[in-house]
């Protein structure tokens, strides 16, 4: 579409989870150390909570990325599991072939035997589990059994839990409380602020393989702010919409008149972008009736959309 127009290699607002396009903003930064230290302690239980939108997927495979060979790792981007698929999804991580003959029992204890085995040679067992809010309550209690295997030092198994703030409610339970209190680090992921977007969208682009000046205007960035709120899915899908509309006129900047249209056809952008993009429709045509009769401020009409 608009990669050649903008000299791009790649989409740079695309929603795929691609540890490339990584910004490494002070929420995110600050969180994926935390992530880090823990792990290398063996801490057992992290918890990390984001509204929708604001990159812990991505943030889940950056986290990934960054373990070294030392870990084994096992990542559920779907944990709608029942808790014999949940073990077995774990049990073949680590090596353990399947066999449908084999008793949850027996099962459990092959897991504690391989996770031993593997502890002795110096290997720590990650797994990652991303939308854990929706994990049924049944396989929490299984998740939270399996943390119980252990040695006299060090946790054979440390879980990182994704999820949305409704992960938060879910482990309020009552009958979930033991989980609970099992977690050791639980941080909130935040959006990106306000001052950091023309750095994150300057990133996105030049990740992609841009090399020229800013392509959004300073009028483009603060709408695509008001109308994103700063979450990182909301931004990328209105910028790469604001780009298509520019590459269709053949424009060689993002204007704010751009990321009007995108707004106009994003039904999740947020309300102050909403009613912005329409006060200017209505605005600059009254500045030009006014402009006619000579009671404009001089200048003002000169501003760039």
């Amino acid at each position: 579409m608009y990669r050649q127009h903008f000299g791009l290699q790649e989409h740079p607002f695309s929603l795929t989870p691609d540890t490339q396009f990584f910004y490494n903003s002070q929420s995110h930064r600050e969180v994926l150390s935390t992530l880090l230290l823990a792990l290398r302690h063996s801490e057992g239980f992290i918890k990390v909570v984001g509204e929708v939108g604001t990159g812990k997927t991505l943030l889940s495979r950056k986290l990934l990325a960054s373990l070294g060979e030392q870990y084994i790792t096992a990542y559920i981007p779907n944990p709608y599991l029942t808790p014999d698929e949940l073990k077995w999804f774990l049990a073949e991580e680590i090596g353990i072939a399947y066999s449908p003959e084999l008793p949850s029992y027996q099962l459990l204890k092959d897991i504690n035997a391989r996770l031993v085995e593997l502890a002795k040679a110096k290997r720590q067992v990650v797994l990652v589990i991303d939308e854990a809010q929706a994990m049924p309550r049944e396989t929490i209690e299984a998740l939270r059994l399996l943390t119980n295997l252990e040695t006299e030092k060090s946790k054979l198994l440390q879980v990182v839990l994704f999820g949305q703030p409704e992960l938060d409610e879910l482990l309020n339970r009552p009958d979930l409380r033991q989980l609970k209190q099992r977690i050791v680090f639980s941080e909130y992921l935040q959006s990106i602020a306000r001052k950091h977007l023309p750095d994150y969208v300057n990133y996105r682009l030049k990740s992609a393989g841009y090399t020229g000046n800013p392509l959004f205007n300073r009028s483009a960035l603060s709408l695509l702010y008001s109308a994103s709120g700063g979450v990182p899915r909301l931004i990328n899908v209105m910028a790469h919409k604001a780009m298509l509309a520019a590459y269709g006129e053949g424009a060689d900047k993002v204007r704010r008149c751009h990321i009007e249209r995108a707004i106009a056809d994003t039904g999740e952008s947020r309300s102050l972008g909403r009613w912005l993009a329409r006060r200017d429709y209505w605005l600059w045509p009254s500045l030009a009736a006014l402009a006619a009769v000579g009671i404009v401020v001089p200048g003002l009409l000169g501003m760039t959309l």
